[in-house]
């Protein structure tokens, strides 16, 4: 096994968005929900992706074995005012974090995570947040990020 990292590109976009709904699945039903019925997030995250690569508010790395997709990792970058924890305002919005089941334990998150923390410096930014689920919790701590209590989200 020979594994490759290499940015995302609109040759890959298909693959990728049918490993987003596949963890966004995963992790939904982890908790014994069912997917709601009706709900297709194809076209939504096609046209999501293809407008933020385009304008370079989302990039993507990806682990590859050969040609196939076996892990994923995204950053958008939002920005609001500037505050003390944050001067620039530039946020990145850490996403689509996925290995493939049979290839987990192997340091590819890791190695991801690292991509795409790399980009959001690039990019200015001053902080990244992250929803995490139960699997993600400790890749992110070891890699150092910390939790924020204050964290409240209202569904609409």
């Amino acid at each position: 096994m020979d594994i490759s990292y290499k940015k995302l590109t609109y040759a890959e976009l298909d693959e990728f968005i049918n490993m987003r709904i596949a963890q966004l699945t995963e992790e939904y039903t982890s908790t014994g929900r069912q997917v709601p019925k009706g709900v297709d997030l194809q076209k939504a995250l096609e046209d999501y992706y293809e407008r933020h690569m385009k304008d370079g508010t989302f990039v993507s790395w990806l682990a590859m074995d050969g040609h196939k997709i076996i892990g994923t990792s995204g950053m958008s970058f939002v920005e609001k005012p500037p505050y003390f924890a944050c001067p620039t305002g530039r946020i990145g919005l850490l996403s689509s974090m996925y290995t493939d089941p049979d290839y987990r334990r192997r340091g590819i998150a890791r190695e991801l995570l690292g991509r795409v923390v790399d980009e959001a410096r690039a990019y200015g930014c001053g902080a990244i947040h992250i929803t995490a689920s139960d699997m993600g919790v400790k890749l992110y701590t070891a890699y150092g990020f910390k939790h924020n209590g204050n964290f409240m989200q209202f569904i609409i």
